[in-house]
Formats: structure tokens, sequence, C-alpha cells
């Protein structure tokens, strides 16, 4: 069986396969939440903004003016409208909304290879092989989608996990770990849309039925698989299709829902909206991320990845390839997607994280770049339960150590899972039936308001 699982596919295992995929056991342990902790449960969804190649803390969040030229870089701070917060001055677009944003500045792991820590970043948990770029495998931890797919799906007739973006690759190599339901199986891939919702003749066309099958003949079939699912036990004695069942529900909800098919349908925006996050790739994603918030799809992964032409892991010329290509689309994007959330209301409710696998060198090398660093960086949290205008965490005066404790990735994914309703020491099992702790972080109750 493939470890990923393209569009098609996941509509067709729901829809046609029978004998895919291995026995799921579901049940689940569930501990009680941790007393005192506030907002459980408060965000319907979380949106994970992923920037694969790690943005520069000391070039977007956390820049330091008065540090040495060969490290404080080229760019300056400005203002926001937050009194006391500055960030770059090539985010004008976010330096307006940062009282609806907390930054935080003191992340960090120890792993510097992108594809343990982008594993990392994705799942809430160290790789078993730091430092690699192995190769997504089935029995790797499952990504955020998949887990939530598992955890707390949704009945309403449309994902429960999404990936806006294409399967990301280190180079020339196999898929990275971290981006697949891992030891979870098929029947929880988030359903992916890699193409560019900017452009032209952008659709979702596997959620239209074939025009061989009507209405008439589509109720027929899904009747005919109901009968079929109330003989399968007798003939299933090792489990291995009642795994498969609440996606096929699933994916049959998906294709015979007017709903699931408006929700990918950017058309039905105004101009001027569109125009509001940017006629780029990145925008209009999160424009149609924004849409998925409103369908009430539970968990959006965003990837910003080689199909936008530009990434993140700037170890050469990194100050034009920031100000020219990189940031001013960011901006646009992530900017008018947490406005648009606070202005229809949304905001309160859904979970907000942009971040990276790492941060950068603070010292800029021969190249005019910055390399990995993971020892500190930045990112920013917003909605859903998350303080508005705060600033959690420092870094030293070069941006290269913590000056506060360490916040890990793991920390986020267990504050992430408390906001979205999951208490963070569930454990999750795998197709065997073996436990695993859900996170081994901890709430960080400074990022909740």
């Amino acid at each position: 069986m493939s470890v990923f699982i393209n569009r098609r596919d996941w509509i067709s295992a729901g829809t046609l396969s029978f004998l895919v995929g291995g026995a799921i056991d579901q049940s689940v342990s569930v501990a009680k939440t941790a007393e005192g902790l506030t907002h459980f449960g408060k965000a319907k969804s979380c949106v994970i903004v992923f920037l694969f190649g790690g943005q520069g803390q000391q070039d977007t969040y956390d820049l330091k003016p008065d540090a040495p030229s060969e490290i404080r870089g080229e760019f300056s701070p400005i203002s926001t409208n937050v009194v006391g917060t500055q960030i770059c001055e090539h985010l004008p677009g976010l330096s307006k909304i940062m009282d609806k944003v907390t930054i935080v500045r003191s992340m960090s792991h120890a792993d510097f290879e992108h594809g343990s820590a982008s594993y990392t970043a994705l799942t809430g948990h160290p790789h078993p092989l730091p430092g690699t770029n192995t190769p997504a495998r089935k029995e790797d931890f499952p990504t955020y989608g998949a887990v939530v797919a598992r955890l707390k799906p949704t009945e309403r007739p449309v994902p429960s996990a999404a990936v806006l973006g294409p399967v990301m690759h280190q180079g020339d190599r196999p898929p990275m770990a971290g981006q697949n339901a891992g030891f979870l199986g098929q029947a929880f891939e988030p359903f992916r849309v890699d193409k560019d919702p900017n452009a032209q003749d952008f659709a979702v066309n596997e959620l239209a039925l074939p025009r061989e099958i009507n209405g008439g003949r589509f109720d027929s079939r899904y009747d005919l698989l109901a009968r079929l699912e109330r003989r399968l036990p007798a003939v299933d004695r090792n489990g291995e299709i009642q795994g498969m069942s609440d996606l096929k529900r699933r994916a049959f909800g998906l294709l015979g829902s007017g709903r699931s098919r408006q929700a990918f349908d950017l058309n039905r925006e105004a101009p001027v909206l569109r125009d509001t996050y940017g006629r780029h790739k990145f925008g209009q994603t999160m424009l149609l991320a924004r849409r998925l918030v409103e369908a009430e799809v539970p968990l959006v992964t965003v990837n910003w990845a080689k199909s936008n032409r530009e990434e993140w892991d700037t170890h050469a010329k990194n100050y034009p390839t920031m100000k020219d290509k990189l940031l001013p689309p960011f901006d646009q994007g992530l900017s008018a997607f947490i406005s648009d959330l606070d202005n229809r209301g949304l905001l309160d409710s859904t979970m907000v994280i942009a971040l990276g696998e790492f941060g950068r060198t603070p010292r800029i090398n021969k190249d005019a770049g910055r390399d990995h660093w993971p020892d500190v960086y930045s990112i920013l949290v917003a909605g859903g339960g998350v303080k508005r205008g705060a600033i959690v965490g420092a870094s030293d005066q070069h941006a290269a150590f913590p000056m506060t404790a360490a916040i890990g990735p793991w920390d986020l994914s267990a504050t992430m899972y408390h906001l979205l309703g999951i208490p963070s020491d569930t454990h999750v099992v795998d197709r065997s039936g073996r436990p695993y702790a859900l996170t081994p972080g901890r709430v960080v109750t400074d990022l909740l308001s």
C-alpha cells in the first residue's frame, strides 16, 4: 500500500474499495483535561501554515537592530498597532493586525535537518532518527490532520482534514515524513488539494460525480454498498475491511453534497476580496482555507513548498529573496486571512499557526544567506483561545538562544489539541492496538487568553 493517497484515490478508497487497509482499533484512551486550563475545546478548526525551509526569526518577528551588521542583516524593524511590538519592515500587512496575533519568540528544538525537523513540526513528536531525511513510513506518527480525523472527525459532509499544497520532498528524495496518516492507516489520510487555486481553471474535479452517474445511480450504488457492508463481518475475520467504513461514508457524503463542492469553489468569492488576499498562489490558498474553516473542516494544513517556486531555505541571497519573493505574498495572504476570519466572527473559534521547521542562523554566511538554526526561532499564533497582541518568550541579543523557557513543537501540539478539545494526555492506538501518547509536550498556558 502506498504511504500517500492522492485525491482521486482518497475518494476511490472510500467508495469503491472493499479489501484495502488494515484493521483499525476504534478504541481511544482519553484522560480528563488538566484542571485549571482555560478554553478547552474553544477552537472548532485549526489552520496550520507550514513554511517549509524555515523562516529567519531575525528577519521577520525578532529583529535585533542593535546587533553587529553580520547578525542584524539588512532589514529594519517597524512599529505595529501594538505599542512596543516591532516586526520586519517588509511585513506591513501583519504590522496592522498584530493586535489579533501572538508572536512566540522562544521556540526551540535540536534537529538541524529539514526532513526530521519537518516531521516534528507536523506531528509534535521528535523523529526517531533526528538529523536525517528519512522518507515517510507506515510506522510514522500520524500528521496532525490524520490525528484529528481519528480523534475528532466532523459529522458534516466535508473532510475531517485537508492539505492545501503539494506533497513535500527534500530535493529528489521520496516524500518527507510527517505528512501522512502513518500508523493510523489510509482511512485517516487528509484530503489533499495540490492544484494552484490562483489558476483560472482551478477546480476540485474529484468532488464531482462522473458524467455517466446521475443522482439516481449514485443513490442506488450507496444503498448497494450499505447492504454489502452488513454482510462483511461474516467474511472479515481479520478485520481488514472494518477500518475503511468511515472513509467510505465520508467519501460518499462528499460526492453527494453540494456544500462540500461549494467549499472548494473560489468563484463564489467577490473579486475585490480575492484581490485583498492577493492574486498569487499563497493568497488564494489562504482564501480557500478560510472557506474550509467556514465549512467547519477541523484541521487544514497549508504547505508553502516547491510549487510556490520559492521556499524559505535561504542559504544564499537571503535578502533579495525574502524582500522580493517570499515576504510580500506571505504578508498579504496571511494578514488578509486573519482579518477576514476576525471580520466574520470566526477567529475566536479558529486557531491559526504559521511556522517553519526551524529558524535561521544568527550570523550571515559567505553567500549572503542564513543556514539552519533550531536552537531558537519565532512563529505566529492566533485565534481559538490564544492571546491577542502578545509576545511569548524571548531570545538573546543575537536571536541565537532562548532567554526564557524554551517552547518545543511538542508543547505547541499539546496546546493545539487542548484548544481543539482533545486532552493532551490522550493515547491513540495503531492498527495493532498499541497505544501511543498523543504528545510528549505540555500545554503552554502563557499562550491561552
